[in-house]
C-alpha cells in the first residue's frame, strides 16, 4: 500500500511540476497575445514532441522531457541597424558576430510583411516588462496560494503550552542534538521539582494567561533564575506549582540564524507537545518571507554548494542536508515520505503541496537573475532601454534604437551551458548520494 502511494505521489509531483512550468509560460503567452504580439509556439517540456495541435498561429504542445518550457514570441531579436525587419540575412563575420548573424536570421524567418509591427521588440517598454515578468509574477502567486492552502487548509506542527516531557536535569541545550545522560554532577530541572508531568497544560505562568508556547518560551527565559508559579490544567482540575528557574546555556531564539549560536537565558526543562494547527494569513506570509530570504541565500551561494555536491556525488564528503537538489531529488523527497509508515494520506498531500510550493517560490525568484536565459535578464532589458529613452526626451534627442539583446547571446549560450552543467551534477548526486530526511 505504502509503495503504491509513493508512486501516485510522485506521478503527481511530475504532474505539479509541469503545470508550474506551463503556468509559467502561460503568463508570457496571455500578455504577449494581449498585445498583439506573433506567437508560434507554446510548448511545456523539452526534447520528443509527444502532443501538439495547433490554433490559429500558435502551436501549443507537450514535449518528453518535463523540465522546463518556452514560448516563441516573434522579433525578440532586433534588426542590426543596417538592416530592416524584412531584409535580415546571415553575414560572414567574426565568431560571435557570425552567432548572432545567424540567429537574427533564424529569427525572421517567422516574420511575414503583414508580421511589422506586431513583433516583440517594437512593443513599448512597460509591455515588454510585463510579459517577460508575468511569468515569474504567477510562481510566486502560485507559492503563496500552495502555502496557504498547507497551512491555512490543513495546518502546520506547531508547539503548544501542554508538556510532551520533562528532563530528569539541567543540561546544555544545542540544536539538533540530543542531551547525553545525567550524571550525579547535573541539577535536577526546576520543572521535575514543580512537579509538572506530561499532559499537563500550562495556563498560565506568573499571573500571565498563555496563549501560545512561544509566549510561554519568552516568559520562562526571562525569569533568569528567580521563583515562579504556574498554573497547569490536569485532568480537568488546575494546579499551581512553585519553584525556582534555573540559568542555562540555550540556543538563540529566531529563524535563520546560526544554529551554533547560544545565549544565557531562564530554563525550565520541558519540551512542549507538538499538534497540527491552522495558521492565518500572517503565517502564510512569514513563510514565503523566510522561504524567500532561504531561496536568495542558496542563489547567491550556488556555485559553492554544487562545487560540495559535486563532492558528494564523488563520495569525496557528505550531502549536506540543506544542499540544492534537482526535480529528481525533490521527487524522491516526495516518494520517500509518502512511502513512510508514518503520517495519514492528508499529511503526505499537503506536504507534496508544500514542495511544489517551495519549488514555485525558487522558480520565480531565480528567474529574477538579470542575466540571460532568465527571465529577469529581459526585465533589466527593458527597463534599460526605459531609462535610454527617458533621457533622449529630457535632453530632446532622438529617441534610440531598441537595445539590441542580440549581443547578449555569447551570455546566453555561456549560461545555458552552466545551468545544463549544474543540472547534470545535481541530478546525479540526487542518484548516487540523495539528500536523506
Amino acid at each position: 500500500m505504502n509503495i503504491l502511494v509513493s508512486v501516485v505521489a510522485v506521478l503527481l509531483f511530475v504532474v505539479g511540476v509541469a503545470l508550474s512550468i506551463g503556468l509559467h509560460e502561460l503568463g508570457h503567452l496571455v500578455p504577449g497575445k494581449l498585445f498583439d504580439v506573433k506567437v508560434t509556439q507554446y510548448f511545456i517540456g523539452f526534447g520528443r514532441t509527444l502532443w501538439s495541435r495547433r490554433r490559429g498561429e500558435t502551436e501549443y504542445g507537450v514535449k518528453a522531457i518535463p523540465l522546463g518550457g518556452y514560448v516563441k514570441l516573434v522579433g525578440m531579436l532586433p534588426p542590426a541597424p543596417d538592416q530592416q525587419p524584412d531584409t535580415v540575412r546571415s553575414t560572414r563575420t567574426g565568431m560571435f558576430q557570425q552567432l548572432v548573424s545567424d540567429a537574427r536570421s533564424a529569427e525572421y524567418e517567422a516574420v511575414d510583411p503583414h508580421d511589422h509591427g506586431r513583433l516583440f521588440y517594437q512593443l513599448t517598454w512597460w509591455k515588454r516588462v510585463i510579459v517577460w515578468g508575468a511569468g515569474v509574477s504567477i510562481n510566486l502567486v502560485l507559492a503563496f496560494l500552495l502555502y496557504a492552502a498547507v497551512f491555512m487548509g490543513y495546518g502546520a506542527l506547531t508547539p503548544t503550552p501542554t508538556v510532551a516531557t520533562v528532563s530528569e536535569c539541567v543540561q546544555v541545550v544545542r540544536v539538533d542534538e540530543r542531551p547525553g545522560p545525567c550524571t550525579s554532577d547535573d541539577p535536577t530541572t526546576p520543572a521535575r521539582e514543580a512537579g509538572l508531568r506530561p499532559g499537563d497544560r500550562i495556563i498560565a505562568f506568573n499571573g500571565t494567561d498563555i496563549e501560545s508556547y512561544r509566549q510561554l518560551q519568552r516568559l520562562i527565559r526571562a525569569n533568569g533564575d528567580e521563583s515562579f508559579s504556574l498554573v497547569v490544567e490536569r485532568d480537568g482540575r488546575q494546579l499551581t506549582l512553585r519553584a525556582h528557574s534555573v540559568v542555562n546555556e540555550l540556543p538563540k531564539l529566531g529563524e535563520g540564524i546560526d544554529p551554533e549560536e547560544s545565549v544565557k537565558a531562564g530554563f525550565l526543562g520541558i519540551t512542549p507537545r507538538l499538534e497540527i494547527q491552522q495558521q492565518s494569513v500572517g503565517y502564510v506570509v512569514d513563510t514565503m518571507v523566510e522561504g524567500t530570504k532561504s531561496a536568495l541565500e542558496t542563489i547567491a551561494k550556488l556555485p559553492v554548494k554544487v562545487w560540495h555536491v559535486g563532492r558528494a556525488a564523488l563520495g569525496l564528503e557528505e550531502r549536506a542536508v540543506d544542499s540544492p537538489m534537482s526535480v529528481v531529488g525533490a521527487g524522491r523527497v516526495v516518494g520517500e515520505v509518502s512511502a513512510s509508515p508514518e503520517g495519514t494520506l492528508a499529511s503526505k498531500f499537503f506536504f507534496l503541496l508544500s514542495v511544489l510550493a517551495g519549488l514555485n517560490l525558487f522558480l520565480g525568484l531565480i528567474n529574477l537573475v538579470p542575466l540571460p536565459p532568465f527571465d529577469g535578464a529581459g526585465i533589466a532589458t527593458s527597463l534599460y532601454d526605459a531609462v535610454r529613452r527617458g533621457l533622449a526626451r529630457v535632453l530632446r534627442r532622438p529617441a534610440p534604437r531598441p537595445v539590441d539583446s542580440a549581443k547578449l547571446l555569447p551570455v546566453t549560450y555561456a549560461m545555458a551551458m552552466v545551468l545544463i552543467v549544474v543540472s547534470v551534477v545535481l541530478v546525479v548526486a540526487d542518484i548516487v548520494a540523495p539528500v536523506t530526511l
